[in-house]
């Protein structure tokens, strides 16, 4: 991989050495971070009511008799969706909003009760003191809150509104809900606290318990229904689950009921008119016994009957089952298009047609369940209603088969009971009139007698009609499912720790200036010559001086030391350069001269930046004589630009004299040339302070006279974009044997120093550290 990819893949990948020393550096934000966001989690812990899970389980009995069984399975194999309540559908029942309104008015739920704390408020199911009763209909309501102190039977009710002072059990008026008035609850009152009365509407209430629970099929092929609520009081949810259940069953035996009573009320009907017709026979049977004088007529007639009694009994039959079939049709016909409960089939005792009946009746019933939830527009609410009209079709048309059935049984009988009037006609008028009036009330008598006996047998049915539904498992509420106090804790712990790591890793990953010398290596192949400390005086004058034991005085001659292994020979001059101003290479020129000139080398400092010299100021040394007066005038000769420094004796300063108006050109004089061989021949070193590279090219100009370019880059100041000139200078040799030189370099130890690591000489206590950081 080129070396420049190599640079590349450096900037962009974290290095952990830097991060894992700027996350110890800055230890104290953990540990404050940590100490707020577990403090957070205590108090959501302390003001956060804790949310219980009330389950309750169900089970679904088929209680289909096997006539109604078949029918669904013949359908379902012919296509269609049978009449059976499927799991499925029974758990939407247990959803709808009708049964929960039912729940909330048994409750009432549509009133809360709660005790006003400093921070919260705790709720009083069934623990209030008092009890809020309203006159009006629920339905008439709207959202009301009031507030209530008692103190004995003396009630204050008040709100932003109204302030009233009643009694127990003293009617008044309220805004939204009318007349009411305060009774004594199971709870003891505090008459130092304060207590709040929410009232919601109908349809609010009934939204707030629809939102908590869930209707869930935890295996499909078991009719297991699995009921949930999610409610801060365990009790309330035990209730609502309870109640819940309690409208279902009820409901679900309604429906059963509603067959019985049909067949019943029809039943009732029947007996009325048959009873009649019966009553005017008798009378009528009555009437001609006293005209005729006829006192025992069976005996006179014992052969006649004995030999017709079998076609009169076939003949009776056939008339009874007409006269039901008549009743039947009649029934179907009059109900027209409405959804009617038909009676039993059970009164013509043909398997056939009741199953048709049973299935008729068990379509509707589920049209009248699906309609709590579906509209008629619903293709399943149509579905059931094409399948309603062609049961109800098949009813007619097997109606019509039975009639047409019963004719032609009862012509046959008819026919065979001719062959016998020939001995009727023997018979006397009289006995043979009574014998038609005595056979006309026998047949009303049995269809009377008849119809008593279904009514019994459907009103007894009626009375073991049980609900489908089994409880398998009553209410019970487990918890607190939420919060979980050492899932809360453990989150306080884990954000306490991540939000300084996000924050510290996001101000390091966006920071576009350099943090440490370990960056810099990273992003460039330029050697790093040394690093110089935070120094204590601010001013950018001379900090190097003869017996000197600063920690920055010991880092300049660490790297007046390091000088050797990049110079070799009678090399000796060394051009300061950066990237922009203010990196600090004038007071390192100053002061590694300095350090050299202790050391007892002769040095020389150039002041090259001809464009914003400050050597010269630094040094409180004339600059009306340098270096372009130099190059400007012939007259004047290196000594006249060669300055003493006044800090050593072997410290001397070619300031940059007048600022030109054409620097470059100045540099590139041939005399240039002659001043630089004549200091390599008169100084032990050459300190050349060059303007900054990044910003015109004197720099590079000069360099050719350099046997060492320092680059100089301050931590915290210079930025990484930056460090590409001296990587470009590396890799196509611009400048002979160029070195990094780190400036301002922190150092957050507590303690002492070392060489090549500066600190900052002020020491704090350890509160003033943290808060200054």
């Amino acid at each position: 991989m080129p070396p420049q990819e190599d640079i590349f893949v450096e900037k962009n990948k974290i290095n952990f050495k830097v991060l894992s020393s700027t996350m110890l550096n800055n230890w104290y934000w953990f540990v404050i971070s940590l100490i707020i966001c577990v403090f957070m989690s205590y108090l959501y812990l302390r003001y956060t009511a804790p949310i219980y899970k009330s389950t309750s389980r169900i089970l679904i009995a088929s209680d289909q008799s096997n006539t109604t069984a078949g029918m669904d399975a013949l359908t379902q194999a012919l296509g269609g969706k049978g009449s059976a309540n499927t799991v499925e559908a029974e758990a939407e029942i247990l959803k709808t909003k009708h049964l929960m309104e039912k729940v909330a008015r048994d409750l009432k739920s549509y009133i809360s009760y709660s005790h006003k704390g400093q921070l919260i408020s705790v709720n009083l199911y069934k623990s209030s003191p008092f009890v809020l009763k309203i006159f009006g209909s629920p339905d008439s309501i709207k959202p009301y809150t009031v507030q209530v102190k008692m103190d004995g039977a003396k009630v204050n009710v008040f709100n932003e509104v109204i302030n009233k002072h009643v009694s127990l059990y003293q009617p008044f008026i309220l805004p939204n809900l009318g007349k009411v008035e305060i009774e004594p609850g199971i709870g003891v009152a505090d008459k130092n606290a304060t207590y709040i009365v929410q009232v919601s509407t109908i349809g609010q209430s009934v939204g707030a318990l629809m939102k908590n629970i869930e209707v869930n099929i935890p295996v499909k092929l078991v009719d297991i229904i699995a009921l949930t609520y999610t409610n801060p009081l365990p009790k309330f949810g035990e209730d609502v689950l309870s109640k819940l259940i309690d409208e279902y069953i009820k409901s679900n035996i309604d429906d059963k009921n509603k067959i019985a009573d049909s067949t019943i009320a029809f039943i009732d009907n029947r007996l009325i008119y048959v009873s009649q017709e019966l009553g005017h026979i008798e009378g009528d049977v009555q009437n001609f016994k006293q005209e005729n004088k006829i006192a025992d007529i069976a005996a006179q007639s014992t052969l006649l009957i004995t030999s017709t009694g079998d076609y009169n009994t076939q003949h009776d039959q056939a008339d009874i089952k007409l006269s039901v079939l008549n009743s039947i049709e009649k029934f179907l016909l009059d109900a027209g298009p409405n959804q009617r409960i038909v009676p039993s089939g059970a009164l013509l005792e043909d398997p056939s047609f009741a199953a048709l009946v049973d299935r008729y009746n068990t379509i509707v019933l589920a049209k009248e369940k699906a309609s709590l939830s579906q509209t008629e527009d619903n293709p399943y609410m149509q579905g059931l209603n094409g399948q309603i009209a062609g049961a109800k079709q098949d009813m007619l048309s097997s109606l019509r088969s039975l009639k047409k059935s019963l004719t032609i049984t009862k012509s046959k009988i008819d026919a065979r009971s001719g062959a016998l009037s020939g001995q009727v006609h023997k018979v006397p008028a009289v006995e043979r009139k009574y014998l038609d009036l005595t056979r006309q009330q026998e047949i009303k008598q049995t269809l009377y007698v008849f119809l008593l006996q279904k009514r019994e047998e459907t009103a007894i049915s009626k009375t073991s009609n049980i609900s489908s539904c089994k409880i398998i498992e009553p209410p019970l509420s487990e918890g607190p499912i939420s919060p979980i106090r050492t899932n809360v804790m453990a989150y306080g712990v884990i954000f306490g720790l991540f939000l300084p790591f996000a924050i510290i890793f996001l101000r390091s990953s966006m920071d576009s200036r350099i943090s440490s010398k370990e960056q810099v290596a990273g992003l460039t192949q330029v050697a790093i010559i040394g690093e110089l400390g935070k120094g204590t005086m601010e001013d950018g004058s001379i900090v190097v001086s003869q017996g000197s034991r600063t920690p920055i005085s010991e880092q300049f001659r660490s790297l007046r030391t390091n000088l050797a292994f990049f110079l070799s020979g009678n090399e000796k001059t060394i051009l300061m350069t950066s990237s922009m101003s203010g990196e600090g290479k004038s007071f390192i020129a100053l002061n590694l001269a300095t350090a050299i000139a202790i050391s007892g080398k002769k040095v020389v400092v150039m002041e090259m930046d001809l464009r914003k010299p400050n050597l010269s100021n630094k040094l409180k040394i004339t600059n009306d004589v340098g270096f372009t007066n130099y190059i400007v005038s012939p007259e004047i000769k290196i000594a006249d630009i060669i300055k003493p420094s006044g800090t050593n004796s072997n410290l001397f300063l070619i300031s940059s004299g007048n600022i030109p108006p054409n620097p470059t050109e100045i540099i590139l004089n041939s005399r240039t040339d002659t001043l630089m061989d004549s200091l390599v021949h008169e100084f032990d070193y050459i300190i050349i302070d060059a303007p900054p590279i990044g910003m015109v090219t004197d720099a590079q100009l000069l360099s050719k006279y350099a046997d060492l370019t320092l680059y100089v880059v301050r931590q915290g100041f210079t930025i990484k974009d930056q460090l590409d000139i001296p990587q470009e200078i590396y890799r196509n040799k611009k400048m002979k044997n160029i070195a990094i030189l780190m400036n301002d370099v922190k150092n957050d130890s507590a303690y002492g120093y070392g060489y090549g690591y500066g600190i900052d000489l002020e020491k704090k206590g350890f509160f003033a550290r943290i808060f200054n950081k």
